[in-house]
């Protein structure tokens, strides 16, 4: 077997290689995984024969403790192990006696709030499926997001999460260190590496993070990449899009990348665009714009970055600025880097088609530009055991994602096949039993009707709608059969009005404590990728209710639907692709095509939740109608709504999402 260790250790210079990686990377293994596949990609990286792209993007949602998970011969940290954690439901009693751990689980990769990282972490595991050369680039945020913690009559409580990244499995320090010249002094900035395997362990992708933690920097300037997406300082914010923007330029020319193309996930990394054109003449300027790609994901106000011009002058030297006043001045002192990014790149992207539409009524001074690439997931990722096991049983698995997954659509021959009705219903089963086991001690059951509403917590998405009117709630579980809640997410921890919607959801749910024989109310601290995956391949109904059209796309759905979870949601994001699909109930308010936007603060609580108890009461009947304590119906309409939930994942995936990126922005010949 061929010794790729001396070319590796060549390519990819190891801080304290001897001392702290020696026994983990060998002459043919990485932790465990293949070290050709890495010496692979970093010769194609490096060769201007190779049409690389590089990829950045604030925060990478990798799933390390779901997939592809190295392993390591020394001990990991147990600051990198899942402490225990609080539940906050309708069962009092339990709440106090029952703690909640997984034992001895790794936290994911902390590098990421949601699913903007959850959408980069994927996009880089389907790049590497495709066999793409591209190299993402990303900040190494070590304390994380935060830890939540949920007090009853104070909400949502933050709390500071330390992680230790010299024992996180596959992640290394690099040799190399950057210098980004700044008005109030050098920031420098360590190179870490993290690598991104393929399905079959056979290409990779190198993940670059940026760490300020280093001897050397001032001590304000070593904090800058404590904690991701902080919004209570203006510097620190500003500070962190330098980091990733001029910080991952200058990191892929230290690398000595060969990079064509240029893809900045949302408007985070626009001075990555600002580095590159100082370095020009006005005539390369032409090339720039064809060399970057800009990916838009929202259409909520507080998602594009605006800074008054004054506060990066007092931080970028002369030139940067004067290409910000140029091209991304919004009035007379405002630098809004959406429309920088509008006004410098050619390929522009929405992340759904009701997306695109939105976003070329917010910016029709560049609506010729701006296409549409619906978001996805990637199946490996997000696919249970059982129903891995289940597409093997029928059709030998899922294929690899050069064939597009092919075998998804080609559930519909088997729609009428009884047996493969009821062994899907089985492996859902499986996955209820699984749930059932890990809330044991909240009695959760098997054969009780259960919905989920789990995602990024914020005021459009309007978590507490389901709770807008208990006492209808209470009417359904009564009436037609018991029902079961959990919610999931974190809000961001400066946002004041969502801390109130989880407040009145606590004390609603409390209020409810009467119930608990027919109605269940459970509230997760701490949502992450483990439980995203978890819940949303298990539950009944997933619930996603934002108000449209301010959801950009949403992902945790196509999750759902990947595993045959039935859909109740508002007309938004990927779903309005799916509408017609039968994917299961669709209610509440519609935008429609060319109406003003509206305003995202007028909720329309109470008329949509009025439609939500309509179409919930409609669920929970037909569930009972399929499953009676066990006693399933195989012919039931539930059955039909799953397997077509399941035939859109043929869509609804990363592993097209790349492709129409590739075809349509990093390779297009245009």
């Amino acid at each position: 077997m061929e010794n790729y260790l001396k070319e590796f250790l060549e390519l990819v210079k190891v801080h304290r290689f001897e001392e702290l990686y020696s026994k983990d990377i060998t002459a043919d293994s990485y932790f465990g995984f293949p070290l050709r596949s890495i010496v692979e990609a970093e010769r194609r990286l490096l060769s201007a024969e190779e049409p690389s792209v590089a990829y950045l993007s604030m925060e990478y949602g990798l799933g390390t403790s779901i997939y592809n998970t190295f392993t390591s011969a020394k001990p990991v940290s147990e600051s990198n192990i899942l402490p225990r954690q609080n539940i906050f439901s309708n069962m009092r009693i339990r709440d106090y006696y029952f703690t909640f751990r997984i034992d001895h689980r790794i936290m994911d990769l902390p590098i990421y709030s949601g699913g903007l990282g959850v959408l980069a972490g994927d996009t880089l595991k389907s790049s590497a499926d495709l066999g793409i050369s591209l190299a993402g680039i990303g900040i190494l945020w070590r304390k994380g997001y935060f830890k939540q913690n949920f007090w009853y009559k104070d909400g949502q409580v933050p709390e500071v999460l330390n992680w230790d990244p010299y024992s996180y499995p596959g992640l290394i320090p690099l040799d190399t260190v950057i210098k980004i010249p700044l008005r109030d002094g050098d920031l420098l900035l360590r190179l870490w590496k993290y690598y991104v395997y393929s399905f079959d362990k056979k290409h990779v992708i190198p993940l670059t993070l940026l760490d300020s933690d280093v001897e050397g920097n001032k001590p304000e300037f070593r904090t800058l990449t404590d904690q991701l997406y902080r919004s209570d300082n203006s510097y620190i914010k500003i500070m962190q899009r330098v980091i990733l923007g001029i910080g991952g330029i200058k990191a892929l020319e230290a690398l000595e990348y060969s990079v064509k193309k240029y893809h900045l996930n949302e408007g985070h990394a626009a001075l990555a665009l600002v580095q590159k054109a100082g370095a020009l003449k006005k005539d390369g300027l032409d090339s720039l714009e064809k060399d970057f790609i800009y990916t838009c994901h929202t259409p909520v106000a507080a998602g594009h970055d605006r800074f008054p011009i004054k506060e990066l002058e007092k931080i970028l030297p002369g030139e940067n600025i004067d290409f910000i006043r140029n091209n991304g001045l919004e009035g007379e002192d405002t630098a809004n880097f959406t429309q920088l990014l509008l006004n410098c790149c050619n390929h522009v992207n929405a992340v759904a088609k009701k997306h695109g539409e939105v976003t070329r009524l917010q910016f029709p001074q560049h609506a010729d530009k701006i296409q549409s690439i619906t978001n996805g997931i990637h199946i490996p990722t997000w696919i249970s055991g059982s129903f891995s096991d289940l597409l093997k049983k029928y059709q030998n698995g899922t294929g690899g994602c050069a064939s597009g997954h092919a075998e998804l659509a080609d559930l519909e021959k088997l729609r009428n096949n009884n047996d493969f009705r009821t062994d899907l219903w089985k492996a859902h089963q499986v996955n209820k039993r699984n749930l059932q086991s890990i809330f044991e001690n909240w009695d959760i059951r098997e054969n009780v009707f259960t919905v989920c509403w789990a995602r990024r917590i914020a005021g459009y998405k309007r978590p507490s709608l389901i709770f807008q009117d208990p006492r209808r709630l209470i009417d359904i579980a009564n009436r037609v059969g018991p029902v079961q809640v959990i919610i999931a997410g974190k809000a961001h921890p400066n946002d004041s009005l969502v801390g109130t919607f989880i407040n009145n959801m606590m004390n609603t749910i409390d209020s409810l404590g009467t119930q608990g024989s027919v109605l269940r109310i459970i509230m997760l601290e701490n949502y992450d990728i483990f439980f995203g995956k978890t819940l949303s391949n298990s539950v009944d109904v997933w619930l996603n209710n934002p108000l449209p059209p301010f959801e950009a796309s949403g992902t945790s759905g196509m999750k759902a639907i990947l595993n045959g979870v039935v859909q109740l949601s508002t007309l938004d994001g990927w779903v309005v692709e799916a509408a017609d699909a039968g994917i299961g109930e669709i209610f509440g308010y519609r935008h429609n095509t060319g109406e003003p936007i509206g305003n995202e603060l007028d909720l329309r609580l109470d008329s949509d939740s009025g439609e939500l108890y309509n179409a919930l009461e409609r669920l929970t009947k037909l569930y009972y109608e399929t499953n009676q304590n066990g006693n399933f119906n195989a012919g039931s309409k539930w059955i039909d709504i799953m397997i077509n939930c399941i035939i859109q994942s043929h869509y609804f995936n990363t592993c097209r999402m790349v492709q129409e990126y590739r075809d349509r922005m990093w390779f297009d010949k245009n």
